[in-house]
């Protein structure tokens, strides 16, 4: 029964993984798009505009913007600076339960987006196992993490990093969610590696690290848009542009990859 369950995980996942966030579209005058991220220790925001298909993927962020982020519920409004990254960033501690409005001026166009911080969700354990498929092993990495049972259409974003560096990443909500815990399984690497693409194989040894944030049901959908290659519903209000403002405690976990002390999945 458990691998008929996995089998299932893993035929979802195929259509439902990503690798990152490209916003490149065909023949259509560039957009701004804010990437905008309030977690419980820090505020972060990118600004770039969306590259045609067929350029190469160079992030050239903007920084001839204002940029702030207002506590609703505080009635505070924190200004933004410019790090040397080139991201708006300013250290303060977003809250579950406040509601944060982002405040974004440009050209003399004003973007706003609001979004109400969640509850907090845990990882509780990360593995990898060997699940044997037609043509080779392939490791399956399951992250397992805790859902709050007194809330309910609970949505959750999971990224994964391989040596620091965007990896995949996939969704989940709490329908998958058994007695207040969701188990979240995705295939990783082949076993042998000469015959995985350098965008996902694994070595040994490989630092694979992974955040899950609860997001709003409407950030589920923008994000489901994206993986069938679709603007999706719009997250900001004001003149147009895309991306999205995430309020969220971020949940950090991260394991080592060795694929000689594996299992097998049975």
């Amino acid at each position: 029964m458990r691998i008929h369950i996995l089998m299932f995980a893993l035929a979802f996942f195929l259509v439902s993984c990503e690798k990152e966030l490209d916003f490149k579209y065909h023949d259509v005058e560039s957009q701004l798009v804010i990437e905008a991220t309030l977690s419980e220790t820090e505020v972060t925001v990118s600004l770039t505009n969306t590259i045609p298909m067929g350029d190469p993927l160079e992030v050239n962020r903007l920084t001839d913007a204002d940029v702030s982020i207002k506590d609703n519920t505080d009635n505070i409004t924190y200004q933004l600076s410019i790090d040397k990254e080139g991201f708006f960033h300013k250290e303060m501690s977003g809250i579950s339960g406040h509601e944060y409005i982002i405040e974004v001026s440009r050209n003399g166009k004003y973007y706003q987006s609001s979004c109400l911080m969640s509850q907090p969700s845990y990882i509780l354990s990360l593995d990898f196992q060997w699940i044997k498929m037609p043509y080779d092993y392939v490791a399956v990495l399951q992250v397992t993490f805790a859902d709050p049972i007194e809330s309910s259409d609970d949505c959750y974003w999971i990224r994964i990093y391989r040596n620091g560096d965007s990896y995949m990443w996939l969704l989940s909500d709490d329908r998958k969610s058994v007695d207040g815990i969701i188990n979240e399984v995705t295939m990783t690497s082949r076993k042998d590696i000469s015959e995985e693409d350098d965008a996902t194989v694994l070595r040994d040894g490989d630092a694979v690290s992974v955040t899950v944030a609860p997001i709003s049901r409407a950030m589920y959908d923008y994000l489901t848009a994206l993986q069938s290659d679709s603007n999706g519903p719009r997250m900001f209000e004001g003149d147009y542009c895309l991306g999205y403002f995430m309020a969220a405690p971020i949940s950090k976990s991260e394991i080592i990859y060795r694929p000689s002390e594996m299992k097998e999945y049975k």
